[in-house]
């Protein structure tokens, strides 16, 4: 799988805060289907969440662990 972060360093860091926020988005979801889900339905439903957010966690700090000259920089046309 290759990360969102492997474009244009501008995109990078447009990247990198869209999925930051994503990454909020679903952690607010997934406390407000903790509150209203029978146990049931709250392990079924989490799952995915709590998969996807390890994904975009991993992401992040892959990419805020690189050095900035790592990045990859934009081609001269």
């Amino acid at each position: 799988m290759t990360s969102p972060f492997q474009r244009e360093s501008g995109a990078d860091d447009q990247e990198l805060k869209a999925t930051q926020e994503r990454i909020v988005r679903f952690q607010r979801w997934l406390a407000q289907i903790r509150q209203s889900a029978r146990p049931g339905e709250f392990e079924a439903a989490a799952g995915g969440y709590r998969l996807e957010i390890e994904r975009m966690q991993a992401e992040v700090l892959d990419y805020l662990l690189r050095p900035a000259a790592a990045h990859p920089q934009p081609q001269a046309a």
